[in-house]
């Protein structure tokens, strides 16, 4: 199930929010982060420059499911399965949860 428009703006609004402030001014050029939709499920990815001149890669940073009416936070390994973060407690308010992945205990999850 998708999220209503009302909700998606809400949310792509904190997600604005979070972006504009966790990249320095002086690599907003370089470095984006990027989010997409897919019915109760939010992927954060980071788009950045490969080690192959003029190319770049997304890499996948989290990803929030919406599941119970709670907020779930999931990481991705090496092999493009994702895996429910169990030291992250689901709850309902999105903007707490991603808050979270910024924890240094979560470190792992921005390259």
């Amino acid at each position: 199930m998708a999220f209503d428009t009302f909700t998606k703006k809400r949310l792509e609004k904190i997600l604005d929010n979070y972006i504009e402030m966790k990249i320095p001014r002086h690599l907003k050029d370089e470095y984006k982060i990027i989010y997409k939709f897919r019915g109760n499920t939010i992927t954060l990815s980071q788009d950045r420059p490969s080690f192959m001149p003029g190319q770049r890669v997304e890499l996948p940073i989290a990803q929030f499911r919406f599941d119970e009416n709670k907020w779930k936070v999931y990481w991705k390994d090496s092999k493009n399965k994702w895996h429910f973060v169990d030291s992250i407690i689901p709850i309902d308010d999105f903007e707490k949860q991603l808050m979270m992945i910024e924890k240094s205990e979560y470190g792992y999850m921005w390259m």
